[in-house]
């Protein structure tokens, strides 16, 4: 079994990945605080999900990566979690 490092080492070895994945570093910080965000509000996913109006499908797509939101998409989470989203 690969851990994490091992993995990544594998792939920055490929041209492009290490900027590729230097430049998802925002997106992901911002799945991975609403991920946690919800989880400490004890919200599981299809709570959540139920009280901003979509399928608790999508937003398990969200917290994993497996999409791309939009910006009205996470102000619906964000909102839905009692939080304000702030861009510095």
């Amino acid at each position: 079994m690969k851990i994490l490092a091992d993995l990544k080492r594998e792939l920055f070895k490929r041209p492009g990945a290490r900027k590729a994945y230097e430049q998802m570093q925002p997106e992901f910080q911002i799945i991975r605080k609403l991920a946690l965000a919800r989880a400490e509000k004890g919200f599981s996913q299809r709570n959540l999900a139920q009280k901003i109006g979509i399928t608790q499908s999508a937003l398990a797509r969200f917290e994993t990566g497996g999409t791309n939101p939009t910006l009205s998409f996470i102000q619906k989470i964000t909102s839905g979690l009692g939080l304000k989203l702030l861009v510095k």
